[in-house]
């Protein structure tokens, strides 16, 4: 091997050029050695891909954008999981020539330099784990719907050739509708890859103890702690709601009275379940007692019947019964965005209020905290 063609090569191979010019065999064996060590080094920098992926969020405000958005979300088999033909109709006939309109005004509110929140989220997110975890891996973020494209990501992740891909839906609970759809589209994808890394799928996380922690210090670090403190009437802990019949359809023991009384085997992937077990970890986090908190469920869509207790329902009825100042946590949401922002920020306070309430106020996603940062480093390197 000459000078003339370790030159050629990229970064620290242009260094063994100068390296050992002697003709002996103990001069060219050198050279081979430094030589391999480099190529190494080259190609093992980055052994680990790393992709974070939220739901996603229109392009822009625009009715346009929404509706585009809205159509590609609402026609994912996974959630609305009617018959093709009537989904079609639905989503394409009703619901996004209708609700765009409406759902466009609401993303006006939380446009902000030229992009929505739970994008620049995720995307500072991304970079904060990135410098964490260091030289050895790679990470990117992608959306199950819109942009950054979940496809796009997941192709250019083929050519880089790497030993393990973990893949990072960022739903603490298991669901169908999100982690279960971001996953079959993640192996549909690489099932036409000729050379199919490790893969590994972060698919539940709601027990993690680390997790609470994470929700409890953004409220602890925020101004509001450091105003009003834990002098709160209630605490109220709000996820995002899904139709009765997605939790049958995975396991015929949902829903019973004592089904998530306790977080088991049984009822593992039970979303219901996990929820309820989260916000144990919270109250415990938090060392708050049952009767102060209420577990709950928004953004209900339709009236087909959803997992209840609704958070609407919950907040007239907490307001009914004398509760002045009620304190709101979203452990289901990793990044702040329309739900958060404006369903429960602005009108769920607003309801509160006009029932006889004083003051609702929304505890911060946990965005891209540095305790959640520390949370996603040691699920992606513990695997």
């Amino acid at each position: 091997m000459n000078a003339t063609v370790l030159l050629a090569c990229a970064g620290p191979l242009r260094l063994i050029a100068c390296a050992q010019n002697s003709n002996s065999s103990l001069g060219v064996y050198f050279k081979f050695i430094m030589f391999v060590e480099a190529v190494n080094k080259a190609t093992q920098h980055i052994h680990t891909g790393v992709v974070l992926i939220n739901l996603g969020s229109p392009d822009s405000p625009a009715v346009s954008d929404v509706r585009r958005y809205l159509r590609e979300f609402l026609s994912d088999a996974r959630v609305v999981d009617l018959p093709n033909p009537a989904r079609w109709l639905l989503v394409n006939g009703i619901i996004a020539p209708f609700r765009a309109p409406k759902s466009a005004r609401e993303y006006r509110k939380i446009w902000h330099n030229g992009e929505f929140p739970l994008i620049a989220h995720t995307r500072n997110l991304a970079l904060k784990v990135q410098q964490q975890l260091g030289e050895e891996f790679e990470v990117m973020m992608a959306m199950r719907y819109q942009n950054p494209n979940l496809e796009h990501v997941i192709q250019a992740c083929e050519n880089k050739k790497y030993r393990r891909l973990v893949i990072v839906p960022l739903f603490p609970q298991y669901a169908s509708a999100t982690t279960g759809s971001i996953n079959e589209k993640v192996m549909t994808l690489i099932s036409s890859w000729r050379c199919i890394p490790e893969l590994i799928f972060i698919d539940s996380f709601c027990s993690h103890r680390d997790l609470a922690a994470a929700y409890g210090r953004v409220w602890q670090d925020s101004k509001t702690y450091q105003e009003d403190g834990d002098e709160w009437d209630h605490y109220l802990f709000s996820y995002h709601g899904l139709p009765e019949r997605h939790l049958l359809n995975e396991n015929q023991g949902c829903l019973k009275e004592s089904c998530c009384e306790n977080y088991t085997k049984s009822n593992r992937l039970c979303y219901r379940a996990q929820c309820f077990e989260t916000s144990r970890q919270l109250m415990d986090y938090l060392s708050l007692d049952a009767n102060q908190c209420t577990t709950c469920f928004q953004s209900r869509l339709g009236k087909l019947p959803w997992i209840q207790p609704y958070t609407r329902d919950v907040i007239m009825q907490l307001a009914q019964q004398g509760i002045k100042r009620l304190l709101v946590f979203c452990p289901a949401f990793t990044a702040d965005c329309l739900e958060t922002i404006v369903e429960v920020g602005e009108q769920y306070r607003e309801l509160f209020i006009a029932h006889g309430g004083e003051e609702l106020r929304l505890v911060e996603s946990l965005n891209d905290h540095p305790a959640w940062v520390d949370v996603l480093e040691r699920l992606i390197t513990l695997r």
